[in-house]
C-alpha cells in the first residue's frame, strides 16, 4: 500500500514462477505483485528448531522433528487400496512413516542408510508410533535449504497444491522477492512513532513476519504492521470528516422555537430517556453549528430513534426548512407516516407519503405542496429520489436503515437542496464499535444504549418439532386472551434443495391448526402487490386476524402492540441480526411478549451458537459482536460492502484492540497537526497523498 510502483506492478518475475502458476497466485491467493507477495499473511507457524528423539516420543498427536534414516520400505496392498510404508529409525528406536498418494514418487526418494529430516503429526495405532504423509528430506538439502527454525504456513487450496505452490514454494519466492527487492520497500510510521512503541522498520518488519528469529520478534513485527494498516484506515475516514468540516457549509438552524417546544411540553407521548437525550443534545449541537450533519445514529429495536427524527425534524421546520423521511420499504414508509403524523396531527403540521404506489393525482398535488414550500414533512421510500420531486428548501433529510440504499441513491437526494441538507442516517441494527470506527469512521455516530422504561424484556425460548403441539397450544391460550401472533417463514416456495418449512405449507398447516371461524389468518410475502399486503396488514393492525403468516418483509416497519408472540420457523435459516429484528415485532406494548425458535433436531454448531445467544440476551449490541465474531466484516455489513476493507495484514474482529489504538493515535496526530505540515509527519502525509492517488480501498468507505 505505500511502496514504490515497481513493487505494485501487476508482472511478477521471480525464479519457478510460469505463467500457469502466475494464474494460480491472482485466482487463488489474490496475489497479483510483488507487494501482494510481500503482504502475504502466514496462517500459521511451526517451530522447526527443536529435533526429537524416537525414545522421549509419546501418544501425544503433535507435530515432531527427527533426525534418522530409512532402513525398510515396501509397499502394501489391500481392499482400502495401496500403501507405502517405511520404518524410520534414529539410535534410540523406530517408528513407521506411511504414504496413501505419491507412492512412487516418494519411493524413489527414500534412500536407504542416509540421513533424512522427517517432519509431521504423531500418530499411534495397535501401539506403534508413526507419521502419515509426512514431511521429508535429506539433511543436506534441510541445511542448504535453511528449513530449520520458526516456518511459517500460508494459506493453500487443492489448485495451489496441484500446482505446486505449497508453502515451500511460497517461502522460496518471498525469499528471492526480499533478496531483489527489500530495499525498496517504503517506510510508512514516522521515527518518532516507531520509537514509542520500540518498532522496527516496515523493511525488517516484514522480513520477521515470513522469517521471525524469535517468536518475540513475530509479535513485535505483526503489531507493527497490522497498526500501520489500521492506522492508515483510519486517518482515511478522519480527513474525509476534517474535509467535511471545513469545506461543506450546513443551513445553520439557530431557533428552538414553536414547533419544538409546544411539542415537547405538551404533546410528547412519553418522558425521554437519558440516551434519547443525550442524542437530541449531540443532534441540536451539530444542526446550529453551520456545518452539514451527517450522524449515524444507531439504537436497538424499540429504543426510540424515530421520536430522536420527529424533534429533528420540529428543529427543521422551526427554522423554516423541510424534512425528508427516507425508508426503504413501503411497509415501514407507512409505519412512519402513520404513526409521525398522527404525532404532530396536534401542530397542523403538513405530513404526507410519497411511495411507487401513491396514484398520480395524489403525486401532482404532492409536488406541488413540496415545490411552494407547503409539505413540511415528506416521508417515503425510493420515490423522494426521483427527478420530478422537488423541495423549495430541503434542509433535514433522515435515512432509515441507511445500509440498505446505495451511495447513489442517497447522493441523489443531497442535490435536491442548495447546501447539502442536514443528514441523519438511522439503523435498528446495531453494529459493533470496531465496525462502525472502520465503515462509518467518517461519520458522528450516536448511539440510543437503553429503552423506553416500562418495557419487558421479551422471553425467548428454543424449540424443535418435537415440541410443535406444545407450542401450538401456547399459541391458543395466549390468542384465547386476547392476544395476536406472527409465524414467519424464511422461503415463499419449497426448495428442492433446502429442507426447511416454506411460507405457503406452513400457511395451509396453521389453516389446519387454527380453522375458520374461530381463527382468522392474514399472509404477507415479498411477492404480494402493495395493496394486497396493505390489506392485509391493516387486516391484523385492526385485530380482525389474530395470526400473521408472513416471510421478513415484516423484519422492520412494523408496531402492533397487542401482537405478543413471534414464532421463527427454521430458525436455523435465519442471521442472528434478522432473528433480533424480527424479535423486536413484538414486545411493544404492556403485556409479557415471547419469541420462539423453531428449528429440526439436527443443526449446524454455527446455528446452536446463534440461537443460545438469541435466548441468552436481548441486546443487540451483545449479539452484534456475537455475530461479528461468527462471520466476519465483510457478511456482516452486507456483500454490497463486503469488499470495502480489502484488509491485507489486519482482522477487525481479532485486532480490535490495535484498531482503538490506531484510532487513537489518529486523532492526536490530527489535535496536533491537522494539516500534516509538521516535518516530522512527512511521511504520514507522503503516504496518505499515494493512497488516494493509487484510488486506494480507503477511498471509497462511507
Amino acid at each position: 500500500m505505500n511502496l514504490k510502483i515497481n513493487l505494485d506492478s501487476p508482472h511478477i518475475k521471480l525464479k519457478g514462477l510460469g505463467g500457469y502458476r502466475i494464474e494460480v497466485l491472482k485466482s487463488e491467493l489474490n496475489i497479483h505483485s510483488i507487494a501482494d507477495l510481500l503482504h502475504f499473511i502466514p496462517n500459521r507457524y511451526v517451530d522447526r528448531r527443536a529435533f526429537h528423539k524416537i525414545n522421549t516420543l509419546g501418544a501425544s498427536n503433535t507435530e515432531v522433528q527427527i533426525i534418522g534414516e530409512i532402513i525398510d520400505v515396501e509397499k502394501v496392498r489391500s481392499a482400502s487400496g495401496e500403501r507405502l510404508k517405511a520404518t524410520f529409525s534414529d539410535d534410540t528406536g523406530n517408528l513407521e512413516l506411511v504414504w496413501f498418494k505419491g507412492i512412487s514418487y516418494t519411493q524413489k526418494k527414500l534412500k536407504p542408510n542416509e540421513p533424512f529430516v522427517v517432519y509431521g503429526k504423531l500418530n499411534q495405532f495397535g501401539g506403534a508410533l508413526s507419521i502419515v504423509h509426512p514431511e521429508i528430506e535429506s539433511l543436506s538439502t534441510f541445511k542448504r535449504k535453511g528449513t530449520h527454525g520458526i516456518l511459517p504456513i500460508y494459506p493453500s487450496s487443492e489448485r495451489c497444491q496441484k500446482a505446486g505452490v505449497s508453502s515451500v514454494f511460497l517461502r522460496q519466492i518471498i525469499k528471492e522477492a526480499f533478496e531483489r527487492f527489500g530495499n525498496h520497500i517504503q517506510e510508512a510510521l514516522p521515527e518518532y512513532l516507531r520509537n514509542e512503541f520500540g518498532w522496527q522498520e516496515k523493511r525488517k518488519s516484514l522480513q520477521e513476519l515470513h522469517f521471525p528469529s524469535t517468536y518475540e520478534h513475530l509479535q513485535k513485527a505483526q503489531f507493527s504492521l497490522k497498526f500501520e494498516e489500521l492506522f492508515y484506515l483510519q486517518l482515511q475516514l478522519l480527513e474525509k470528516k476534517q474535509l467535511r468540516l471545513r469545506n461543506i457549509k450546513g443551513f445553520e438552524f439557530s431557533k428552538i422555537d414553536t414547533h419544538f417546544n409546544t411539542f415537547y411540553k405538551h404533546h410528547l407521548p412519553f418522558e425521554l430517556t437519558g440516551a434519547q437525550k443525550r442524542v437530541l443534545k449531540e443532534i441540536r449541537k451539530d444542526l446550529g453549528s453551520g456545518v452539514q450533519m451527517n450522524r449515524l445514529l444507531q439504537g436497538d429495536v424499540g429504543s426510540g430513534k424515530t421520536m430522536v427524527a420527529v424533534l429533528s425534524a420540529l428543529i427543521a421546520i422551526d427554522n423554516g426548512y423541510q424534512c425528508c423521511i427516507m425508508a426503504p420499504t413501503e411497509i415501514l414508509a407507512k409505519q412512519h407516516y402513520h404513526s409521525i403524523s398522527s404525532l404532530l396531527e396536534p401542530l397542523e403540521i403538513n405530513v404526507k407519503i410519497l411511495t411507487g404506489s401513491t396514484k398520480k393525482k395524489e403525486r401532482d398535488s404532492l409536488h406541488q405542496e413540496l415545490s411552494n414550500g407547503d409539505l413540511q414533512i415528506l416521508i417515503g421510500t425510493h420515490a423522494l429520489i426521483e427527478d420530478k420531486v422537488v423541495f423549495k428548501n430541503l434542509g433535514l433529510a433522515v435515512i432509515d436503515e441507511q445500509h440498505r440504499f446505495g451511495v447513489a441513491q442517497r447522493s441523489k437526494l443531497w442535490k435536491k437542496s442548495k447546501l447539502p441538507p442536514h443528514v441523519l442516517v438511522m439503523t435498528a441494527t446495531p453494529i459493533p464499535r470496531t465496525l462502525a470506527m472502520s465503515y462509518y469512521g467518517d461519520l458522528d455516530l450516536s448511539v440510543i444504549d437503553e429503552l423506553p422504561p416500562g418495557r419487558k424484556p421479551i422471553s425467548t425460548a428454543h424449540r424443535t418439532d418435537a415440541s410443535r403441539l406444545r407450542v401450538l397450544k401456547f399459541v391458543k391460550d395466549e390468542i384465547a386472551k386476547g392476544r395476536q401472533v406472527y409465524f414467519v417463514y424464511p422461503l415463499i416456495k419449497e426448495s428442492e434443495k433446502l429442507d426447511y418449512k416454506d411460507l405457503m405449507d406452513g400457511y395451509h398447516a396453521l389453516s389446519r391448526d387454527f380453522p375458520m371461524p374461530e381463527y382468522q389468518i392474514s399472509i404477507v410475502h415479498g411477492q404480494m402487490k402493495s395493496e394486497e399486503k396493505e390489506f392485509e396488514m391493516q387486516r391484523f393492525i385492526k385485530n380482525k386476524t389474530q395470526i400473521m403468516v408472513a416471510t421478513t418483509v415484516i423484519e422492520v416497519g412494523v408496531n402492533i402492540p397487542n401482537a405478543s408472540i413471534m414464532i421463527i420457523e427454521s430458525a436455523e435459516r435465519f442471521g442472528l441480526s434478522q432473528l433480533h429484528q424480527l424479535r423486536g415485532r413484538v414486545g411493544r406494548g404492556s403485556y409479557q411478549s415471547h419469541c420462539i425458535l423453531m428449528t429440526s433436531e439436527n443443526i449446524s454448531d454455527d446455528s446452536k451458537q446463534r440461537i443460545e445467544s438469541m435466548v441468552q440476551t436481548n441486546d443487540g449490541f451483545k449479539l452484534a459482536e456475537i455475530d461479528l465474531n461468527l462471520r466476519g466484516p465483510g457478511d456482516l455489513m452486507g456483500t454490497q460492502q463486503s469488499g470495502v476493507l480489502n484488509l491485507k495484514v489486519s482482522d477487525l474482529v481479532k485486532d480490535s484492540q490495535i484498531l482503538h489504538l490506531a484510532r487513537k493515535k489518529a486523532e492526536e496526530l490530527f489535535r496536533e497537526d491537522e494539516l500534516l505540515l509538521s516535518e516530522k509527519n512527512k511521511i504520514i502525509k507522503d503516504t496518505l497523498v499515494q493512497i488516494m492517488n493509487d484510488k486506494a480501498f480507503w477511498s471509497y468507505i462511507s
